[in-house]
C-alpha cells in the first residue's frame, strides 16, 4: 500500500514517511501502529496552533540566539563532564540512548533526548551551568521536535551524534567530548537557520 500510495503521489517511500510523521505531529493524521493511518482532525482551530508554531519559528530570532548559546555553552559541559562522568551516568546515558532509539514519535525522542542531555550537564558538576544549559534545552524543544518530523535522516542523524558524544565520555576524552558535542547542537542550528531562511 506505502508504494502504491507513494507512487500515486510522486514520492519516494522516505519521503512519503516524513510527511506522514509532519502531518501526525501537527495532529492531521493519527498513526495508530498496527492499524493504520486515519485523518484525526481538519478542525480550523487544531491547524492553526499548528501554523502558528512555525510561523512563531519562522519569525522569532530569539530562538536562533538561544541555539547560538546553547552551542556556546553546551559543548564546554560535555567536555567537563567527560572528566568528571560517573559509571552510573554513563548507565543512564546508554538507558537514554536506548528509548531514543525505539521511540515512536517525536515527541518521546526529543523528551528523551533531553534527559540525554541534562544527564550530561549534570555529570559536569557546575550547577550554574547544568541550569543555563537546561533552561536553553527546555526553551528549544519544540524546534528538535518539528525537525526531528519534517527533516528526511534527522531521527539517524540524531542517533548517530548521540553515540559519538557517548563514545568520547565513555574514553573521558574531553577534547573528542567537546567536539562532538559541539557538532550536535550545531547541526540543529544550522537546520533552524536554512529553513527560517527558506520560510517566507
Amino acid at each position: 500500500r506505502e508504494k502504491e500510495f507513494a507512487g500515486q503521489l510522486g514520492l519516494s517511500r522516505n519521503s512519503l514517511r516524513e510527511a506522514i510523521r509532519a502531518l501526525s505531529l501537527i495532529r492531521v493524521l493519527d498513526v495508530r501502529h498496527g492499524d493504520g493511518t486515519y485523518v484525526a482532525s481538519l478542525r480550523p482551530e487544531t491547524l492553526l496552533e499548528s501554523l502558528s508554531f512555525a510561523a512563531e519559528v519562522a519569525q522569532d530570532e530569539a530562538i536562533a540566539e538561544q541555539f547560538e548559546v546553547r552551542r556556546l555553552l553546551e559543548p564546554a559541559a560535555t567536555a567537563l563532564a567527560a572528566t568528571r562522568i560517573s559509571d552510573e551516568q554513563l548507565a543512564e546515558l546508554v538507558s537514554c540512548i536506548d528509548r531514543m532509539e525505539r521511540a515512536d514519535t517525536p515527541e518521546d525522542l526529543v523528551r528523551d533526548d533531553i534527559d540525554f542531555h541534562d544527564t550530561i550537564v549534570a555529570a559536569a558538576g557546575n550547577q550554574t551551568l547544568a541550569s543555563l544549559c537546561r533552561g536553553l534545552s527546555s526553551r528549544t524543544a519544540r524546534v528538535r521536535v518539528w525537525r526531528v518530523a519534517v527533516e528526511e535522516g534527522a531521527v539517524e542523524w540524531t542517533h548517530s551524534q548521540h553515540r559519538a558524544i557517548y563514545r568520547a565520555l565513555v574514553e573521558r576524552d574531553s577534547t573528542l567530548a567537546l567536539a562532538a558535542a559541539t557538532v550536535h547542537v550545531a547541526d540543529v542550528e544550522r537546520w533552524l537557520r536554512r529553513w527560517r531562511g527558506a520560510t517566507p
